[in-house]
C-alpha cells in the first residue's frame, strides 16, 4: 500500500485516509497477505527510535538524479504482521519536518504538494524496479498523491517490468485531484519527468486542456478502481458529482473495474460515557493547551462559557455534538441563508433552545472558523472549540445525545461510525457513506434535498422532528440509540471484500 498518510504512525494522519491505512492492513494479514505500507517520511518518521536505513535509491527527477533513502520502521505490536517503510529526501518536506500537506498560495494550488508527491512516486517505482523493495503481486495506490506511480509504470519504458503488477487505486475524495500544468511551471509534469511520453487522453484534465490530472491518471491506468462506499461509487458516475471525471468513472464501471466498498471502524470494547462536568473540564484543558501553543482562536469567550456551565451545575436537556474539519464539504450547509436572511445554523440553535447545548470541535477554512466563533460569541447554547483533539473527540462521541453530520457530499465518513459506536444516533445528509451507514428512523436520522436551500430546510425540519421524537416517544428514541450502538462496520468484513473484489479477482482475470 502506497499512501500520503498512515495513522499507525504518531503524527501520520490528517484525515480519514490515515484511519484506513492504519486499520485495513492488519485486517488483511489474517487472509494471507504479506503487507507493506509505504509513505513519505517527511523528514520526521525516519527519526523514530530503532528506524533503520535499508537502501539508497537513485531517482531520475527534474533532469537530474536524486538520492532518496528507504527506511524500515520498527514493527507495531498493535498491528502485527504489517511492515512499515518510509522514503526520505529533503524535497519530501518542503513545508517543514513532519508536515504532510502544504498550504499553497492562491493561484498555485497543489504546487508544493504535487512536486513532493511526484518525487515520492518516482522513488516508489524505482525502489521496485531496482529491487530495493520486493516486487509485489498487488500495488495498492491511495488518492491522487500516489497516482503518478501508475503513470510512470504505464509510460516509462525503463519500468516496463512492473507493468504485470496488479494495480489498485482507491479514491478517498474525488474532489481533491492534484491538478497541475503539463508544462511552463516548476511544478509541472514536464518539469518533473522531462524524458516521459504520455497519452493526454488518459491523464489530461478534461476541463483544463493544458493541465495534467493525477486523479484521472489513477482511474485510467489501474486495473481496479475503488471508492470508500457503494453509494459514493454510484454518485460520482453522474455529471453533477463526478468532478469532471464522470466519463472515466462510467467507463471503469462498464469495464467492471469500479468497486464501492464501505470503510470500516474499530470496536475496541465499551467506552464509558463521560459525565457533563468532566466533559467540560476536558474541553477547558484542551483550550489551555491550545492557548499555550498559540493556536487557540477566541478561547477567552469559550472558557467563559465553560465556566458558566460548570458554576451553574446545569446539564443541558439535549447535548448535540459535531466533530470534523471546517470545509465547504463538511459545513457549508450550516452557513446557507434561509428565507429570513438568518443562516441555517442560527435557525438550528433557535430550535435547540436554551435548554439544549451544541458543542462543535473542529478547525479548517478561516471563513468557517470566523463564522462559528462569531455565533458562539452571541449564542449561549453553542460552544465552539476551534482546534482538534482526538481524545476530546472521543469524549464527544460517547457523551453526546445527537451527532450532526450535514456534509454536502461524503465519500464514506468515519465520525458517524464513531458516534454510533458510542450509542449516539446521528442526523446526516443521506449521501455517500452516510447513506450506507445511517438508516433513517432505524439507527439514526437523515435528510435529502435537490439543492442547498432545500437541503437546509429539510435538515432543520428533520432536526425538529428528532427533538419531538426524543421528548414525546422516549421508548422509540432508546430503540434508535440501541440500534446505533449495535451497528457494526467491521474491518474484517471489509478486508474480505478487498481480498475478493480488488485483489484476487483482478489477479485471476489477468492470468
Amino acid at each position: 500500500m502506497v499512501a500520503a498518510e498512515n495513522g499507525a504512525l504518531p503524527g501520520g494522519k490528517v484525515g480519514g485516509m490515515g484511519d484506513v491505512i492504519r486499520d485495513v492492513p492488519s485486517a488483511l494479514v489474517p487472509l494471507g497477505h504479506d503487507l507493506t505500507v509505504l509513505t513519505p517520511g517527511y523528514q520526521h518518521f525516519s527519526r523514530y527510535q530503532d528506524a533503520v536505513q535499508t537502501a539508497i535509491i537513485e531517482v531520475p527527477f527534474r533532469g537530474g538524479i536524486e538520492s532518496v533513502t528507504l527506511w524500515a520502521l520498527p514493527p507495531d505490536p498493535r498491528h502485527p504482521g504489517v511492515n512499515y517503510r518510509v522514503l526520505e529526501h529533503p524535497l519530501l518536506a518542503p513545508c517543514g519536518p513532519g508536515k504532510i500537506y502544504c498550504d499553497d498560495p492562491p493561484g498555485q494550488p497543489f504546487a508544493m504538494d504535487s512536486s513532493k508527491f511526484a518525487l515520492f512516486c518516482a522513488a516508489v517505482a524505482q525502489a521496485l524496479v531496482q529491487d530495493k523493495l520486493p516486487c509485489p503481486d498487488v500495488l495498492h495506490l491511495h488518492d491522487w498523491h500516489t497516482a503518478m506511480v501508475a503513470l510512470l509504470i504505464h509510460f516509462d519504458p525503463a519500468l516496463a517490468s512492473l507493468q504485470s503488477v496488479h494495480r489498485v487505486y482507491t479514491i478517498h475524495n474525488l474532489a481533491l485531484q492534484g491538478i497541475r500544468p503539463v508544462a511552463g511551471d516548476d511544478s509541472a509534469l514536464t518539469s518533473w519527468f522531462p524524458y516521459l511520453g504520455w497519452d493526454h487522453e488518459l491523464i489530461g484534465d478534461p476541463r483544463y486542456p493544458d493541465c495534467f490530472n493525477p486523479m484521472r491518471a489513477g482511474i485510467n491506468l489501474c486495473h481496479k478502481v475503488h471508492t470508500v462506499s457503494p453509494t459514493y461509487a454510484a454518485e460520482i458516475q453522474t455529471d453533477s458529482q463526478g468532478e469532471g471525471l464522470s466519463g472515466d468513472l462510467r467507463r471503469a464501471a462498464a469495464e467492471s473495474r469500479l468497486e464501492g466498498i464501505l470503510n470500516g471502524c474499530e470496536y475496541p470494547g465499551d467506552s464509558a460515557a463521560t459525565d457533563f462536568e468532566t466533559l467540560l473540564a476536558a474541553a477547558r484543558r484542551e483550550l489551555y493547551k491550545w492557548q499555550a501553543a498559540g493556536t487557540a482562536v477566541t478561547a477567552d469567550r469559550t472558557l467563559a462559557q465553560i465556566a458558566h456551565y460548570l458554576e451553574s451545575g446545569r446539564r443541558p436537556s439535549l447535548l448535540v455534538t459535531s466533530v470534523g474539519r471546517l470545509t465547504d464539504q463538511k459545513v457549508s450547509l450550516l452557513k446557507t441563508p434561509m428565507a429570513d436572511g438568518l443562516s441555517c445554523m442560527e435557525h438550528l440553535l433557535q430550535r435547540l433552545g436554551e435548554d439544549g447545548l451544541l458543542i462543535m470541535l473542529g478547525s479548517g477554512d478561516h471563513q468557517y472558523e470566523r463564522f462559528f466563533a462569531e455565533l458562539a460569541g452571541t449564542a449561549t447554547n453553542f460552544i465552539f472549540l476551534c482546534g482538534f483533539s482526538e481524545s476530546f473527540a472521543e469524549s464527544l462521541y460517547v457523551t453526546g445525545d445527537l451527532f450532526l453530520m450535514p456534509s454536502s457530499f461524503e465519500p464514506c465518513g468515519i465520525s458517524q461510525m464513531l458516534a454510533m459506536r458510542g450509542a449516539q444516533p446521528c442526523l446526516v445528509h443521506a449521501v455517500g457513506g452516510l447513506a450506507d451507514t445511517v438508516q433513517d428512523g432505524v439507527n439514526g436520522f437523515s435528510f435529502g434535498g435537490a439543492d442547498a436551500p432545500e437541503q437546509a430546510a429539510r435538515f432543520l425540519q428533520r432536526f425538529s422532528e428528532v427533538l419531538t421524537l426524543r421528548t414525546q416517544h422516549p421508548e422509540h428514541w432508546r430503540d434508535v440509540c440501541e440500534r446505533a450502538a449495535a451497528a457494526r462496520f467491521q474491518w474484517a468484513d471489509i478486508a474480505r471484500a478487498y481480498d475478493d473484489r480488488l485483489y484476487r479477482s483482478g489477479l485471476a482475470n489477468k492470468r
